[in-house]
Order: structure tokens, then sequence, then C-alpha cells
């Protein structure tokens, strides 16, 4: 009687999952803190003493299962589960403060930021964008593909990735000029959505979606998306590509907090950025800071990775596409080049020597190795039901 009772003392302390416990004499208890989903069964009385008790409880069933003592009933997969199932992680930062901060000293300048570098007007980008208007890295399927044809590779390749199906929701977050929530609307039949703080990437993407009569099939939305609310949206899939670099250093959390929150549980996220390769992850080059990107930082790929597991994040694959951005860069470098001096006289002599070197700087970077890009496929806690291999992406059939 003293050890049935010492065990179910120690039962109680069970505080993951949950399952019911068929003593040596027949009786029957429920632990832990969900419903249980299966029973552990002592044939006999165990032979371990009170004061073991002390050590792992999984520890000594498992020994006694060894032994013949004891028997499971139920699932192998949800005992398994109950048995490793980790305590809630405890975040090193409070997100409710950090994003106050965020508000009280940061948002304004993070829209500001946006507008120095996206809101410089359509005659700029217009001279070196393809007609997707995709301002980051495409996809050379092959060595002669147009810059436009390497871009539809890349919105294509980016939402393979996905495993799309009809009616399914997306988002996309940092949707610039709208092309890859046309195309997922239009290919794949999912309700796409897509976010921006951009005003002249907004008004554009809503022209384009009108333009293509995809009304109440893909729209966008102007506004922060850390403000988007997860009671009223929740995805299948969610997609950014060249954002993640204006989130900075001390909100990453922030980021893949919001994306975990706007996920449904087994969706999938598709995270497309450029990477530091400083093996110190230094922050960014100062002049692009500057220059280029203000507010910007180019995450290492150390730190992305290791954030994923804390906001329940699992990392199914990983592509880099560095050489990929390098000649993306210079397609872009060259067209740009070809249409500076018909740009209008507001982009005068030194912003095109800035945007220059800017571009063709941005080249070599990508090229010697300095910066690197890669594509990572997640998933919002376990998902069991996606192809065993990722043949299928880049399968053309």
């Amino acid at each position: 009687m003293f050890k049935k009772e010492a065990l179910n003392m120690a039962l109680q302390l069970w505080k993951k999952g949950g399952f019911t416990v068929r003593f040596w004499d027949g009786t029957e208890k429920s632990y832990g803190s969900t419903p249980p989903k299966f029973k552990v069964i002592f044939k006999q009385e165990p032979t371990f003493s009170p004061s073991e008790l002390k050590e792992d409880l999984d520890v000594l069933i498992g020994s006694a299962y060894v032994d013949g003592i004891v028997d499971f009933e139920g699932n192998l997969d949800d005992i398994v589960a109950t048995a490793f199932q980790k305590d809630p992680v405890k975040l090193p930062y409070h997100l409710g403060a950090l994003r106050q901060k965020m508000i009280e000293e940061e948002e304004k300048r993070e829209k500001s930021n946006i507008h120095a570098h996206y809101d410089l007007g359509n005659d700029l980008f217009d001279s070196f964008l393809d007609a997707t208007k995709t301002y980051s890295c495409a996809y050379f399927k092959h060595e002669d593909d147009s810059l436009y044809e390497a871009q539809m590779n890349k919105i294509d390749l980016s939402l393979r990735k996905l495993f799309l199906k009809p009616g399914e929701t997306l988002l996309d977050i940092g949707c610039g000029w709208g092309e890859l929530i046309i195309y997922a609307a239009k290919k794949y039949g999912v309700h796409a959505y897509g976010i921006t703080l951009s005003e002249d990437q907004y008004k554009t993407a809503k022209e384009r979606i009108h333009k293509e009569g995809l009304d109440g099939k893909a729209e966008v939305i102007l506004e922060n998306y850390l403000d988007l609310d997860s009671d009223a949206y929740q995805f299948d899939k969610i997609v950014s590509i060249g954002m993640f670099e204006h989130v900075g250093k001390k909100y990453l959390p922030l980021y893949f907090n919001k994306v975990a929150s706007l996920l449904k549980p087994g969706g999938l996220f598709m995270l497309h950025s450029i990477l530091n390769m400083d093996p110190q992850e230094k922050q960014t080059n100062n002049w692009m800071t500057k220059y280029i990107f203000p507010g910007g930082y180019v995450p290492g790929i150390r730190e992305t990775v290791s954030t994923f597991p804390l906001f329940g994040l699992r990392l199914i694959a990983f592509e880099s596409l560095r050489r990929h951005y390098a000649k993306t860069l210079h397609c872009w470098a060259k067209a740009f080049n070809a249409h500076k001096d018909s740009l209008p006289p507001v982009y005068d002599e030194k912003f095109k020597r800035l945007w220059d070197i800017y571009l063709r700087g941005c080249e070599s970077g990508f090229r010697t190795g300095v910066l690197d890009v890669g594509q990572f496929i997640l998933s919002k806690g376990v998902n069991n039901d996606l192809p065993m291999t990722l043949e299928s992406i880049y399968n053309d059939k």
C-alpha cells in the first residue's frame, strides 16, 4: 500500500500530456494535464523502492517495461510524445516589452526607412527591374534565362516549396508590388494576402490585382505585419522574401513570434533572406546602412536557425541561392546603367553613382561569398503529411 501511494504521489507531479495507470491491484487513475491517450498497466507490484521515485519516472517505468512488470495500451506515438514532451520554452526576453519598445522608439523610423528605399519612385525601379517588378533574387534554371524568366522561376520555386492546395490561405510578408500573390491566386487557387508598409507598392499591387480580375482572391494590406490580428487571420502557408533583412537584430524574436501566431498548426513557412557569412556575425556594412538600407540588418545563418525552435518552427530544408543573386544583380546593374541617363532630373549624378556601386558591389559580395541568400522551409510543429522527399519541388512534370 505504501509503495502504491508513493507512486501515486510521484505520478501526480507529472504535468505533461495525459495517461491512465492501472495499478497491480486493478484500480485505475488518470494523470497529467490533458485527457488520457494511453494506459500504463502494472502487471505486478514493481520492484523499485519509494526512494527511487526521486529519479525520472520515464526511466523507472521504461525499465519496468523491459523487466516485464509494466505493459502499455495505446498508440506508441502518443506514449513517446508524452514521455519526451518538453516544458514550454522560457524566452530570454519579454516579447510584450520588446514590442512596446519598438513602438515607442522605432516604428516611425521603420516606416521612414521603408519609405527611404522603396518609395524612391517607380521610375527608378522600372529602370532595372523586369516586368514582374520583383526586387529580390531570381532563380536561373537555365544559363540563358532572361531576368523575367528567372524571376518567374523564383516565384514558382518559392510557392512549390509550400505545397499549396486550392482554397488554402497564403500570406506574403513584404509583398512588394504583388507579383507573388497574383501568381499564387491564379495558378494554385489560393486566397492570397500581401502586406507591405510601402505606399507605392500598396497602390501598384492593388491596381494589378484589379487588372488581373482577382478581386476577392488576392488582396494587399497597407500595415505593419506585427499589427496583423492573429485572432482574425490564420494562414495555411506564409512566405516572406527579402523582408527579413529589414527587421533588425533586436526584433528578430518579434518576427518569428508573429509568423508562428499567424500560422495554423502544421502550416508551412518559406523564409527567403540574405545572410551574413561573417563567422562573428558582425553588424551590417555601415555604408549600406547609411546610404541604401537605413535600419537594415543582415542576419547570420547561425542566429537565424537557432531562433526557430524557440517559436515551435521546425526546419525541413534549406537551399542557398547565392550564385543566383550574383547573376540577378549583374542583370540589374546592366539594365540600370543602360537606362540611367533617361531617368528624371531628380535622380542626379551622385544618386546614379551611388546606385551603380550598390548594385555592382552587392553582385561582388554574393559572387565572392561575403554574403549568401537562402530559402528555409519550416513547419509550425510536426507535419507528417508532406511528401517524403522534395523531388516534386524541382520536377517540372
